[in-house]
């Protein structure tokens, strides 16, 4: 059992070589931290932390340095983040209300995030899946071309350009879109995937090879949204860092280039608008991330899915700040999506 005392050590062991990279000895707490009591006394603290696997000595006779348990341990007794600056928050507001799009604001967030904690950022797309059609247009870019514009009621914008052979005019364009609105208008998009097929029977057989084309490509764009999405900023992040890791950094880019990897990752972690969690060292060995942490939180949209952003890098990594900047950044995601 670990005293209150022994946790407090713990802190500024994690907190120190966060700072420094160096191993961590009784003299450097008392000189830099008022425990009042000798060293000694830490000396003690620290053999029963080393007991419990707090703590570990990475070479003989020098002093220790966290466990993933350590960490762990740290995490969770983290009753209070570090609040951000500002001028960091002034950062978030201004930078993200710069923002166009959905597609805008996520690729903002992930560059911001890994300035912010300089780690990996990552951000998944609201659940696409149990997303719903908000409006279709088709807009005539000339005779022959065409472009096709899909909005779901996540704020997801995608547009599509393509050739017909048959061409468009603009009152022609104007009746297809009502008709796809009113066929296709608020369903998911399974159910819209399946609607669409049958539109072209609705218009005359000389017009039919051109709704066909035009709702193939729709179809292509509906099903393209299904599919979950993640976006990564600041891998560079990584090489600083290298020599946090045991070994190569080649297999976590390996694995982090695998969003399917991550995705399943985002999934086991608990996503609550607002709260944040962390996922450490060995916990990730199942996704060949087994030397990082991942600090996480969700974050929701317009439609009301919620979807998950975080950083990733090695273990040693400042999880005070780091949860901070990603609670941060969530709460004004979904304040900032909730508004459109």
């Amino acid at each position: 059992m670990v005293s209150e005392r022994g946790l407090e050590v713990l802190r500024v062991i994690v907190q120190d070589y966060v700072a420094s990279r160096e191993p961590v000895g009784s003299k450097s707490i008392v000189d830099r931290h008022s425990f009042g009591v000798s060293a000694a006394t830490i000396r003690n603290d620290m053999a029963l932390l080393e007991d419990e696997e707090l703590i570990t000595a990475p070479h003989t006779s020098s002093g220790r340095v966290p466990t993933d348990k350590g960490y762990r341990v740290f995490v969770d007794q983290l009753s209070d983040l570090r609040p951000l600056t500002p001028a960091q928050r002034q950062a978030i507001e201004t930078f993200l209300g710069q923002s166009a799009d959905l597609d805008d604001v996520l690729a903002r967030t992930v560059r911001l995030l890994s300035q912010l904690t300089h780690q990996v950022a990552l951000v998944q797309y609201p659940s696409l899946a149990t997303s719903r059609v908000r409006h279709i247009e088709i807009v005539p870019l000339s005779p022959h071309r065409i472009m096709t514009v899909l909005i779901t009621d996540s704020g997801r914008v995608e547009q599509r350009q393509f050739d017909v052979s048959t061409p468009l005019d603009d009152e022609f364009a104007g009746s297809l879109r009502s008709k796809l609105n009113a066929a296709i208008g608020g369903l998911g998009l399974s159910d819209a995937a399946a609607a669409l097929p049958t539109l072209a029977a609705e218009f005359a057989p000389d017009r039919s090879d051109l709704v066909e084309r035009i709702t193939g490509n729709l179809i292509e764009q509906v099903l393209a949204n299904r599919q979950d999405k993640l976006l990564l900023a600041g891998t560079a992040n990584l090489a600083r860092t290298e020599h946090d890791f045991s070994g190569s950094i080649f297999p976590v880019l390996e694995a982090i280039e695998e969003q399917v990897t991550l995705l399943r990752l985002f999934s086991e972690m608990e996503v609550e608008p607002g709260g944040v969690s962390a996922r450490i060292g060995r916990e990730n060995a199942g996704f060949g991330l087994a030397e990082t942490s991942v600090v996480s939180s969700g974050y929701s949209s317009q439609g009301g899915s919620v979807a998950r952003l975080g950083v990733l890098g090695p273990t040693r990594m400042d999880y005070s700040n780091n949860m901070a900047a990603v609670r941060a950044v969530a709460r004004y995601l979904s304040r900032l999506l909730g508004e459109d």
